[in-house]
């Protein structure tokens, strides 16, 4: 199956073609081409997404991106009056299904995306190819967790990764979820306010740092002493999985307004990131662990935005070898899988989106902002 896959949740514009095999016991898929559009210097002065800002700069990436997708397959289109004319039927006589991302989200930036599709649809259908593709609604959050799957064939095919604890944390979500088949999972706790990615940026415009703010933390933080300030660790002894970061965030602006140092001072700024980062990554991973020993997971999954972080990633791997180093558990050791498509893109909607069609599950083409798995 050959899907074409678009997203616009956020700020970023995304189209991507992707060959999918398999049913849900093996899917493998091949990611023909991933195109994103960044909109973080348009946004950059706000210190945030301007909903509106991003729906305009989604309705001006979209065709342009479109263009190259199929240009790119030396093919030609012609965008009149926003109506694509479809011109190349090479392109086009292989696709079999349109996913679009309709929510979670900011609606605004949702909409251009599920109009975009529902355009290219109707023209499909009605110009003189007469195609049969199939236009459906993605989640975003589907994606993300599914996102794993692009990673190799060689995952696909490892059939002792069930189950499995799956960790999903973004700017807009943090979500622990069992997965005891690919199609099969219990979410186990969620944020109760701010997502964890939400919390390095609203940290990072505490410490003056530009949008987006997660990866400036990471930089400076790899400079500072993570033992510096001993920040809070909410909810990290509480025997559920839910977490909390509007506290840790709160506690960093306390710190900032009672400390005699001054913000500009590079060495206090690089103690502050570092200990903001090791508090939240302490919450993260203990509690990914005690679901892991819990629920005898085979292995880990991290996936979302902040996956990204390097040195997230390190400190999983570090604490997984710690834990699971006594004889008589080593056996027990999960295996650690780290999304190599984190940040929002095309290809992993289209690894959701198929996911979600072998199981029959729907998602309306409507934009909802609070779409949830």
């Amino acid at each position: 199956m050959k899907i074409l896959a678009i997203e616009t949740s956020c700020d970023e514009t995304a189209i991507a073609l992707v060959e999918a095999e398999g049913g849900l016991s093996g899917p493998y898929f091949k990611v023909l081409k991933n195109l994103v559009a960044t909109q973080i210097e348009i946004h950059r002065p706000f210190g945030g997404v301007v909903p509106n800002l991003a729906k305009r700069e989604h309705n001006r990436n979209l065709p342009i991106l479109f263009d190259k997708l199929v240009n790119s397959s030396k093919s030609k289109i012609k965008n009149q009056k926003s109506k694509l004319q479809i011109k190349s039927e090479k392109f086009f006589k292989d696709i079999d299904l349109i996913a679009v991302t309709s929510g979670p989200g900011l609606e605004p930036a949702l909409w251009t995306g599920i109009n975009f599709a529902e355009n290219l649809h109707k023209d499909l259908k009605t110009n003189s190819l007469k195609l049969k593709a199939k236009l459906v609604g993605a989640n975003h959050l589907s994606g993300h967790l599914y996102s794993f799957l692009l990673n190799s064939k060689s995952l696909i095919l490892n059939s002792k990764i069930f189950p499995a604890i799956a960790l999903v944390i973004s700017g807009g979500h943090t979500m622990l979820l069992l997965m005891k088949g690919l199609a099969h999972y219990k979410k186990l706790g969620e944020t109760r306010d701010d997502a964890v990615g939400e919390c390095f940026d609203k940290t990072a415009r505490l410490l003056k740092l530009p949008y987006p703010g997660g990866p400036e933390i990471e930089k400076l933080a790899k400079l500072g002493n993570p033992k510096a300030v001993d920040f809070p660790r909410p909810m990290l002894n509480q025997k559920n999985y839910d977490f909390s970061f509007s506290g840790l965030k709160t506690s960093v602006l306390y710190h900032l307004r009672d400390t005699k140092y001054e913000i500009q001072n590079t060495k206090y700024k690089t103690d502050i990131a570092a200990s903001f980062q090791q508090a939240a990554f302490d919450v993260l991973i203990k509690k990914t662990l005690r679901a892991v020993e819990e629920f005898g997971a085979k292995s880990v999954m991290i996936s979302g935005g902040v996956a990204a972080n390097k040195s997230l990633q390190k400190e999983f791997k570090k604490e997984i070898n710690k834990r699971f180093k006594i004889k008589e558990i080593r056996n027990k050791k999960p295996e650690l899988f780290v999304t190599k498509f984190p940040t929002d893109n095309a290809a992993m909607i289209a690894a959701g989106a198929y996911v979600d069609y072998l199981n029959k599950k729907k998602y309306k083409l409507v934009a909802n902002g609070n779409l949830s798995l």
